[in-house]
């Protein structure tokens, strides 16, 4: 016979969402102001919040008792407010929540969940009502708060609504919605990129790097922060062509661990992390990725992609499993590192093999389209060679976002209790 405690759970405590997918991403967005106080600032009680909402920690990986899908593309929280920056309309912070593990990497910015920003900014009321025209195209200034960058989006307003229906088809979303325009200001991280700087574009001054991966061996890498610290390798030097889809990747563990093998060197390299050790806690940067030159492939969807429709195939790890089309962060790095003659994705694309050096020679290309697991995917970059060093102005790409779903989620009380 089983005795009843004479103490409840606490009860369940529901908090102001809304769901949207934003590109290839989905995530629950909060207003800060609608967040338990305990919340309203970063600490364990916002990232146990978060945790419970998504459905994470879980040991099955399926997140079956929370909003998340199982995925690192669906496991995602963003936070907005007004913002108190000059000439910044919305300050956007994104976390990306671990799966199986119980922690909130807030070391990168999503580029995909970037698209929705704006249309949750205008459905939430945290931009002012002059800034929305009745019909045409509202500009909104984006804080990213996170990395510390501007984004600028431009949001399709019909009726004064935000329009989100529409024929813009973006491949790895099933349905076409209405597009939205974004430009990554000054995408890349700041330094002179010539002492191991891990704020620079090129960390290491190189824009072609030889890593020494224990276990792995001695691997050429671009390694860039640009939109996400990415680290590029030729695909052809994993004994892989570019055309792989998820499951080639992610079924096979011992091709997941030398990846992220290769991705703790890089982070070192980047000077992301100081120990090895640390980048089992630095899940969401740096990302990594392989490229190989044009070549048909057929598409998770079945569609076929020819290779004169593309200028390169890019491959994309995220939160240690092939990403299903293209993490937006990614997207704005291929587009910078494309641009630039000399990295392993300019190689690819068709560009000559410029020495290694930071400054290396030749025209920037404006733009690229690159094939994905799911399609393919534009991105320009306006870039230039100012005093001997790589410059990039802005970063730009078109996705959509919709609302999924909106009113309150629910978590056990017991999450505002800080341990």
């Amino acid at each position: 016979m089983t005795t009843a405690s004479t103490t409840h759970p606490a009860p369940q405590i529901k908090i102001a969402a809304t769901y949207l997918r934003g590109g290839t991403s989905k995530g629950v967005f909060f207003k800060l102001q609608d967040l338990p106080v305990a919340a309203q600032q970063p600490g364990a009680v916002r990232d146990a919040i978060l945790l419970r909402v998504l459905g994470s920690p879980d040991p099955y990986g399926k997140q079956i008792d929370g909003m998340g899908n199982a995925s690192s593309s669906t496991s995602k929280a963003v936070i907005l407010s007004r913002s108190t920056r000059p000439d910044h309309d919305v300050d956007y912070l994104f976390g990306q929540v671990s799966i199986d593990q119980p922690f909130v990497d807030w070391s990168g910015n999503c580029g995909n969940l970037s698209a929705a920003v704006g249309p949750c900014a205008i459905h939430m009321g945290l931009i002012d009502a002059a800034r929305i025209p009745a019909n045409g195209t509202a500009t909104i200034r984006i804080w990213q708060a996170n990395i510390g960058k501007t984004i600028v989006t431009h949001v399709p307003i019909t009726d004064g609504q935000v329009q989100e229906t529409g024929d813009f088809e973006l491949d790895g979303v099933t349905f076409a919605a209405a597009e939205v325009a974004l430009e990554f200001i000054d995408p890349a991280a700041e330094g002179d990129g010539n002492d191991g700087n891990a704020g620079a574009m090129f960390p290491t001054g190189h824009l072609v790097d030889e890593l020494d991966v224990p276990g792995v061996g001695r691997i050429s890498a671009t390694l860039i922060n640009a939109g996400i610290p990415t680290i590029f390798l030729n695909a052809q030097d994993l004994g892989y062509t570019g055309r792989e889809p998820q499951a080639a990747i992610n079924e096979d563990a011992h091709a997941l661990a030398r990846f992220e093998a290769i991705r703790a060197q890089g982070a070192l390299h980047m000077g992301l992390i100081q120990h090895e050790s640390e980048a089992t806690n630095r899940q969401h940067t740096p990302k990594i990725a392989f490229v190989a030159p044009p070549s048909s492939y057929t598409t998770s969807s079945g569609k076929e992609v020819n290779a004169r429709d593309v200028d390169l195939l890019v491959r994309a790890l995220s939160m240690g499993k092939l990403h299903h089309a293209m993490m937006g962060t990614a997207a704005v790095a291929i587009g910078v590192a494309a641009a630039i003659p000399g990295t392993l994705v300019h190689r690819a694309a068709g560009g000559a093999e410029d020495a290694g050096a930071i400054h290396g020679g030749g025209a920037p290309r404006q733009s690229v389209r690159f094939g994905h697991p799911s399609g393919t995917l534009r991105v320009g970059a306006e870039t230039a060679l100012v005093d001997g060093q790589w410059q990039v102005t802005k970063a730009i790409m078109s996705r959509s976002a919709r609302i999924l779903m909106e009113g309150w989620v629910r978590v056990p009380g017991d999450v505002l209790v800080e341990r």
